[in-house]
Parts: C-alpha cells; structure tokens; sequence
C-alpha cells in the first residue's frame, strides 16, 4: 500500500513550460521577464493567461500598454531564461546583457526574441487582481516560428526545438515521446 503526507495548500502542478514575456512602454528599452505560470485558457477565440506579481517591472509595463510576448524557451535559451527571471528589467537591460536580438513582426512594435523558437504576439483583454499575482487574459494576435524546425512536409517540427520545462525550481528537457492525441482508443501499435 501507497503512503501519503498531508502538506498546507500549495502550488504543486508540475512540470509547467517555462517563458520569457517580453514587453515594452514607448521609448524605453524593451523588458523580459520570465513566467512559469502561463498557459492556454481558449481556442477559439485563441487566447492565454500569464500571472505576474504586481511588484514586478514587467507588471506595470504589460499593464499600461496592453501587450506582450510569449516566447517559448529551449535549451539554448535555458540560461538567458533563468538570469531574465532572476534581475530585474530595472537595473538591466536584458536583452543587450544576455546577447538576445529583439525582433520586431508586423503583429505590434513589442519586439520578440528572436532565438527563440515561438513568439506568441499577445493583446491584453483583461486583468484580474488574484492576490500574490495578477492574472493577464489576452487574445493572441499572431505567432511566428522559426523556419529552421520545419520539416520536409512543410510542418513545424515543435518537438525538434528542444523546449524546457520548470518543475519546482528546476529547468528540465522534455522526454521521450509516450504517445499522441487519441492513441489510447486506435489501433493498438499505433503511436
């Protein structure tokens, strides 16, 4: 038999994706600040929640402007993610510190990175006051993808990019593949 512990409530829902939220006022230097707590909440209309505490640097310039960029981190990115998430926008500029190149699409003047492998171009719709963080709703207005994880079919390759994740505390790869959408009920051998 199983044994278990009773712990307090707490923020337990592990692995989450780890991102970098890039932001920017007019005339100032562009922001990052990196989120675990992100995540998709429509599909149609397309849209996404980050949660940032109200202290934050980032808090105020994605309040005030009404946007910002979700870019999924991968490997290569794991360093600069952290020390983005460990700083503050404040007293750096992260973008020049850690070597990154602000792209900017046509979907609004909020630059992306650029090395990283999906920018999700994002417009708030609402803000809601949760207590340590506040949660932003925003539609998405576009998404760009780097050309170098497509593949021979013309698809984008996502698990090619090598993204990361963040389990309590920690940066991690994802694993092996187990399996896709609807595999439990197919044929059995197909994954």
């Amino acid at each position: 038999m199983m044994s278990k512990q009773n712990w307090k409530p707490g923020n337990m829902l592990y692995p989450l994706p780890v991102v970098m939220i890039s932001c920017k006022r007019p005339e100032e230097k562009a922001n990052i600040i990196t989120v675990a707590w992100a995540g998709t909440i429509c599909s149609d209309p397309a849209m996404v929640s980050i949660s940032v505490r109200s202290e934050r640097y980032s808090h105020d310039i994605i309040k005030e402007t009404g946007e910002f960029v979700i870019n999924l981190v991968n490997e290569p990115l794991t360093r600069a993610c952290d020390w983005c998430g460990v700083v503050s926008g404040k007293d750096h500029d992260k973008f020049k510190e850690q070597d990154l190149t602000e792209y900017v699409s046509g979907y609004m003047g909020i630059p992306a990175i650029e090395e990283s492998p999906v920018n999700i171009y994002c417009k708030v719709r609402d803000m809601i006051p949760l207590g340590s963080h506040d949660m932003f709703t925003a539609d998405i207005v576009g998404v760009t993808v780097d050309e170098s994880y497509m593949n021979a079919d013309g698809k984008f390759d996502l698990a090619a990019s090598g993204l990361i994740a963040y389990s309590h505390g920690e940066y991690f790869t994802l694993g092996k593949k187990l399996g896709k959408f609807g595999y439990s009920v197919k044929k059995k051998g197909m994954l």
